[in-house]
C-alpha cells in the first residue's frame, strides 16, 4: 500500500548540498618572513593572479617534517592569514596539523577539514583502440564547452602582461624583453619569446610553453623556473622549443625540446 502524506515546504529559505573549488596552500615553513619573500616573488608583480579566492591551508608538510625530525615552530594563524588576505586570498579552512595547530587555527577562524583532499594531477590517457561506431548517449548529459584560448596579435612590449586565467594563452607576435605572458594553461608563443613565460600558474604541471623562437628571460611551470643567468643549452635559442615539466627523484625539472618539421 502506498501512502501519500501532505509535507510542509519553507517559504524562506532550502537546504542543498553545494561544492565549493578551493585553492590550497601546502605549508612548508612556519617562518612567515621567508613566506611573505616567495609570495613577493612570486605573485607581487601579479596583483590580480588571486580574485577573493577561497583558500584550503594544508599544514601536511609541516607534520611530515615533524615525524622526521626536523623543528617545526608555532603557526601565527592570524598574520598568516593576514598575509594570504593581502594577495586576495581568503582563507578558510585547515587539514593536516597537530591538535595544537588544529586547536589554534579554529581558534583563529578557520575550519578544520579532515576529509578534504587536493586535486590530483590529470593521468595521461592510456592509448586504445577507437570503436567503429560509438554506442549513442541520447540521454547523456553533454560536457560543459572547454573555454576557448585567449588570443594576442598585438607585440606585447617591456612592463606589459597578460594572464590567461583558467585557459591557455596564445600569443601571434613577439614578446619582447620585459613583457610577461602568463597562463593557468598552456603558452603558444608563435613568435620570438624574450620576456617572461609562466605556464600552468596554478599548479597545473601538465601544462607546456611552445615558441617558435625561444629566448626567454624566465621559464616557469607550475611554479618551477628557470631563468636566463642558466644559458639555454647549446643550439637552442633562438629555435622553435617546447618546454615542460618533467618529475624526477630529485624534484621536478624543466625539459626543453627543439620542435623540428
Amino acid at each position: 500500500m502506498t501512502v501519500a502524506i501532505q509535507a510542509t515546504t519553507p517559504a524562506t529559505f532550502e537546504i542543498k548540498s553545494a561544492n565549493l573549488p578551493l585553492v590550497a596552500l601546502l605549508l612548508k615553513s612556519t617562518d612567515l618572513i621567508a613566506l611573505a619573500r616567495e609570495l613577493e616573488a612570486r605573485f607581487g608583480d601579479i596583483p590580480d593572479f588571486f580574485d577573493q579566492d577561497a583558500l584550503m591551508i594544508d599544514l601536511s608538510p609541516l607534520q611530515a617534517a615533524a615525524q622526521a625530525g626536523q623543528p617545526v615552530g608555532e603557526i601565527d594563524f592570524p598574520s598568516l592569514i593576514s598575509l594570504l588576505g593581502s594577495y586576495q586570498l581568503v582563507p578558510i579552512s585547515v587539514k593536516g596539523g597537530s591538535p595544537a595547530q588544529m586547536a589554534a587555527a579554529l581558534q583563529a577562524g578557520l575550519l578544520p577539514v579532515p576529509d578534504a583532499h587536493l586535486v590530483p594531477a590529470r593521468p595521461a590517457p592510456a592509448a586504445t583502440p577507437a570503436p567503429a561506431e560509438p554506442a549513442p548517449t541520447p540521454s547523456a548529459t553533454p560536457p560543459p564547452a572547454p573555454q576557448g584560448a585567449m588570443v594576442i596579435d598585438k607585440p606585447l612590449r617591456s612592463g606589459q602582461q597578460v594572464y590567461a586565467r583558467g585557459r591557455d594563452l596564445v600569443v601571434l607576435a613577439m614578446v619582447n624583453a620585459g613583457a610577461e605572458v602568463i597562463a593557468d594553461g598552456h603558452i603558444h608563443v608563435y613568435a620570438p619569446l624574450r620576456g617572461k613565460a609562466m605556464a600552468g600558474a596554478r599548479g597545473n604541471a601538465d601544462a607546456r610553453i611552445f615558441s617558435l623562437a625561444l629566448e626567454a628571460e624566465l621559464l616557469s611551470i607550475a611554479g618551477v623556473y628557470r631563468t636566463s643567468e642558466h644559458p639555454l643549452p647549446p643550439g637552442m635559442a633562438g629555435k622553435p622549443t617546447q618546454v615542460r615539466l618533467v618529475p624526477g627523484d630529485e624534484g621536478d625539472k624543466l625539459v626543453m625540446n627543439v620542435m623540428t618539421a
